[in-house]
């Protein structure tokens, strides 16, 4: 944004000279100026007035502006430039989300699976600095996206992610190495995985405990949320006859382990019992990992002094040639 303003201001009141000077000339005015003695009058009888006559106080109006802008001149007008330069710190996140059958019980509306999206949807919009990437786990593990920045891409890519995806089981081991491989070579200052799951580490070939290990090894923070009602919830289940139906089952979270890996990597657990405790877990960590945004504001100044001295030279010289060439002779 532009702002016109004057380095020194004070010197503006020098325009007050303007009116001694207008005083002056229009006192010598009055009075008359040279006289010349002449036998008689009679032969200028009738004669009309030319450009010239009318034209005699251009002089002292060009001399006036020319002062005027001398003035303006010393007072050093600018054009002031404020701008601002915003230095961004984002935090590599991944994350790390079960995608198990498990994970399609309906103590969550609609189910686990789709509440553990929308609210992750949410969360990935709410970090436009950070680079945030997506696991998903089950009885194996493996990237649904890299880290990156294009939210577009991530959320068309969260919206795929499904049961069934991959062999079934809980492989929380796996699914916490795969997310410590994605940020183990990443320059940010802070590091976080969001491990989301919803029973017992019950395949993989990495522990849970040392897929830990190694986070912290790297200084990843791990986050880890367990999700489902306590007590039972319905889960689905196939008959004889291929239809699904769903029945009451026990909802084990093994959240001695889950406690630990956040433990061993300064991160938290979490229990989230539905959908309302699930948004509210991730704006939880959502304030607690923010991102450092800088803003730093400048101004430039441009000084446009030179140009209102140059038109006042230039009116100074229109002074002299209207005065000496063109008004010396007489009307």
């Amino acid at each position: 944004m532009k702002i016109t303003q004057f380095a020194n201001p004070e010197l503006l009141w020098l325009l007050v000279l303007l009116l001694p000077m207008a005083a002056l000339y229009v006192w010598r005015v009055r009075r008359g100026g040279s006289a010349l003695r002449i036998s008689s009058v009679v032969p200028l009888e009738g004669v009309s007035r030319g450009v010239r006559y009318w034209a005699r106080h251009l002089p002292f109006v060009l001399r006036c502006t020319a002062v005027a802008l001398l003035v303006v001149a010393l007072a050093r007008p600018q054009n002031s430039e404020k701008g601002s330069s915003t230095t961004t710190e984002g935090i590599d996140i991944v994350l790390a989300m079960d995608v198990s059958t498990s994970m399609l019980a309906r103590d969550f509306e609609p189910d686990r699976i789709t509440a553990a999206k929308d609210v992750a949807a949410k969360f990935v919009a709410d970090r436009p600095n950070d680079r945030i990437g997506i696991v998903a786990f089950a009885g194996e593990s493996f990237t649904q996206s890299p880290l990156t920045t294009d939210r577009s891409t991530l959320q068309t890519l969260l919206g795929q992610i499904s049961t069934g995806m991959i062999e079934d089981g809980t492989a929380i081991g796996n699914g916490l190495a795969t997310a410590v491989n994605r940020l183990r070579e990443s320059d940010a200052k802070s590091k976080v995985v969001i491990l989301l799951t919803d029973g017992v580490n019950n395949a993989g070939q990495v522990s849970p405990a040392t897929a830990a290990d190694i986070a912290a090894s790297y200084g990843i923070r791990v986050y880890t949320i367990g999700v489902g009602t306590r007590g039972t919830a319905p889960y689905p289940v196939q008959d004889m006859w291929g239809m699904v139906r769903y029945v009451p089952m026990p909802v084990e979270i093994d959240e001695e382990i889950l406690t630990d890996i956040a433990s061993r990597t300064g991160g938290e657990y979490f229990r989230a019992t539905d959908a309302g405790t699930l948004a509210e877990v991730y704006s939880r960590i959502n304030e607690m990992e923010k991102s450092r945004v800088e803003t730093s504001e400048y101004m430039t100044h441009t000084e446009l002094a030179g140009r209102y001295m140059l038109w006042a030279f230039i009116l100074l010289a229109a002074e002299f040639l209207v005065r000496f060439l063109w008004l010396r002779r007489l009307p």
